[in-house]
């Protein structure tokens, strides 16, 4: 019986040694994998868009890391669900970022705390690098309040500083649209900063001047936006022996003078040494002020004396304007007490992008005024050709030599006149280009680039141009020249409502100046899928059912599973 009870006894002991083995076991697993955890980092993106999985460009960038980038989220605060849920998606971005990279920290701060002196001038200091609040309405118990927000971040990197703006609010659709387009540009606009930062000096942009293009008020609201990554100047052409290479983009807004065969030899010669042009051209002179002072109006040609130059570069403008009945509209006096009433001008179409291009993907309507017609031609050198903005299916053409006046506005449109369907208006080139002045170069001209160190070229380097058939595009509205007051670019103050012209050139200057692949990341959709309210209503009662019972069920049988293996062990 003594032999017995110590048999037990020692079994007994056993089995407790080797629950504690099996405990410290299990416990010194967890731990390996919480330490493995932190070093190594992998996930499954199940998600139909692949919201959580970064682009490669991106991953390329990450990996190229050299030293800290730090950001400092200014989103911390209680906000609405929407505005939760873009805080959360900054975070998990950054997440991802740094689970790539250990140079990535982040941290969210509050603008908005602390007393009101420290408020203001904290405020102060955010406009000073270009960071201006968004004034949030919140409904309560107690009515509507107001409060300013900051959805913004400011990227630091070896020193310099970008701010990035959180949230894009073109278009007209609702707040939660709007939240869902601004996380699925996350990745670009962060991705983005960083290369910015990481190339240290701000690359160089010049506008061409000395042809009649838009004046520096004109242009001042792009001007602005693009300063934040680039430097940006004027480039006189008629005072250049040449066009230097540091300057990156060549942007020609609406010239309205000629180009002598010299400006355009210097043109033409930036484009074979790589160059990137940026072309904002109107064809012809009309606008809605030389309308208004004389009640009619015959548009004519600009002699700007670059036909050639982007014939043979692969695209012809056209001497037409485009009708659409997809249109911004403008006001006209309806009686003789003043009374003013808007009217749609189909000489001011709005374009709807439906390209999956990055520089026009998930963008809102963009505003032009009497555009034309792009035809594209074969090149000599292969020359790649995208269309990147067409009219609507309802629009039609109309050419130079018809006056135009305000009795189109009498009448209602006749749709069966609007047959067009698809006009190009802009088109990107991407390729080598031939040189317009192969077989045309004077001893002389030859003779110049000598003493400049540099060589005649007959075909261009792979580089981009983008063909735009209409300068206003880039132009603000001007309320007062002399306190150089504007209206911001792609603003129609007579519909109120923000047109995308801005957004497109940013884009268009970004994706000619990428040579990453960065702005693949703007190919990123995230989807909003919405409940279907009037089925969830219906199968309220049925949905409740489930979630109630189903956990329970789960419990039970797990219950029963374990209580009878648990019998048969120890019946055994």
């Amino acid at each position: 019986m003594r032999k017995l009870k110590l048999k037990l006894k020692q079994l007994r002991n056993n089995k407790r040694n080797q629950s504690l083995i099996q405990t410290g076991l299990v416990i010194g697993i967890a731990l390996l994998l919480n330490i493995l955890g932190n070093y190594f980092f992998s996930s499954f993106d199940l998600t139909e868009e692949k919201r959580f999985t970064l682009t490669k460009p991106t991953l390329n960038l990450l990996d190229s890391l050299n030293d800290v980038v730090y950001v400092e989220i200014l989103l911390e605060g209680d906000f609405p669900a929407g505005f939760k849920r873009l805080q959360r998606s900054v975070r998990e971005m950054l997440d991802d970022f740094r689970s790539r990279s250990g140079y990535m920290e982040y941290e969210f701060a509050n603008p908005n705390e602390g007393s009101v002196k420290a408020i203001n001038k904290r405020r102060e200091e955010l406009a000073k690098d270009g960071i201006m609040p968004t004034n949030l309405r919140l409904k309560d118990v107690e009515g509507t309040s107001e409060i300013l927000i900051y959805p913004w971040a400011k990227v630091y990197y070896k020193g310099r500083m970008v701010a990035v703006d959180l949230l894009d609010e073109q278009g007209a659709g609702g707040q939660e649209e709007k939240l869902n387009t601004s996380i699925s540009l996350l990745e670009f606009k962060f991705a983005n900063a960083i290369q910015k930062l990481k190339q240290g000096a701000k690359e160089i942009l010049a506008f061409t001047e000395g042809h009649g293009e838009l004046n520096e008020l004109e242009r001042k609201d792009l001007v602005r936006s693009l300063r934040s990554y680039y430097e940006v100047g004027t480039f006189n052409l008629d005072s250049a022996t040449y066009i230097p290479k540091e300057v990156k983009i060549l942007i020609i807004a609406k010239p309205r003078a000629p180009f002598s065969e010299r400006d355009k030899f210097l043109i033409d010669q930036y484009a074979m040494n790589g160059g990137k042009i940026l072309w904002l051209i109107d064809r012809l002179n009309v606008s809605l002020d030389s309308m208004r002072r004389t009640g009619s109006y015959v548009p004519f040609d600009y002699p700007l004396n670059i036909e050639d130059l982007l014939f043979k570069y692969g695209i012809r403008i056209n001497a037409d304007m485009v009708l659409d009945l997809q249109c911004s509209p403008i006001p006209q006096v309806v009686d003789p007490t003043g009374k003013i009433e808007l009217f749609k001008w189909y000489y001011h179409p709005i374009i709807l992008p439906d390209s999956k291009h990055p520089i026009v993907r998930n963008l809102d309507g963009i505003n032009l005024f009497f555009p034309s017609t792009i035809d594209t031609v074969r090149t000599k050198t292969p020359v790649k050709k995208t269309i990147l903005l067409r009219s609507s299916l309802h629009s039609r053409l109309q050419f130079n030599t018809t006056r135009l006046n305000f009795e189109i506005l009498r009448y209602k449109p006749d749709p069966s006149k609007f047959k067009k369907s698809h006009l190009p208006v802009a088109v990107l080139l991407e390729g080598e280009f031939p040189s317009l002045y192969e077989n045309r170069v004077t001893e002389s001209m030859k003779e110049g680039l000598h003493q400049l160190g540099q060589e005649f070229k007959t075909r261009s380097l792979p580089t981009k141009m983008l063909v735009v058939a209409d300068g206003d595009v880039a132009k603000n509205t001007v309320l007062d020249a002399k306190n150089g007051k504007i209206l911001p670019l792609g603003y129609n103050r007579f519909s109120r409502y923000q047109f995308a012209n801005k957004d497109f050139l940013l884009n268009a200057v970004e994706y000619l100046r990428d040579e990453n692949g960065i702005i693949e990341a703007r190919n990123r959709e995230v989807k909003l899928r919405l409940l279907d309210t009037v089925r969830a209503q219906g199968e309220k009662g049925k949905w409740q059912l489930i979630n109630i019972l189903l956990p329970l069920l789960f419990l039970l049988l797990f219950g029963i599973v374990f209580n009878w293996l648990r019998k048969k062990k120890y019946a055994n």
